[in-house]
């Protein structure tokens, strides 16, 4: 059992890991260092895209209107981070 919740914070791990290259890719593009016309850096970007913004809309939709900051990412790493802080912290009741 102990190992099923060892791979469960290695999948928690994983969706942070491409949360955080998300958002670092939103403030390369937005700062122009990375361009969507290149072909490589818009299929990341829109894959990634795909990927998570099902997770970002409802947490969206929850939070008020902020003007141009999104707080979804930071929200959901914040989610992920507890997560993974309540598995670590009962891992060893079921083993």
């Amino acid at each position: 059992m102990v190992s099923l919740f060892q791979i469960l914070l290695l999948i928690l791990n994983m969706i942070w890991w491409v949360v955080i290259i998300h958002i670092i890719m939103s403030w390369l593009i937005n700062f122009q260092v990375l361009n969507l016309h290149q072909p490589l850096v818009s299929q990341i970007w829109y894959g990634l895209n795909r990927l998570l913004e099902p997770i970002y809309t409802p947490i969206r939709n929850a939070l008020p209107q902020m003007g141009g900051l999104d707080l979804a990412p930071l929200i959901f790493i914040v989610i992920l981070y507890a997560a993974q802080i309540i598995i670590r912290n009962n891992m060893y009741a079921f083993g």
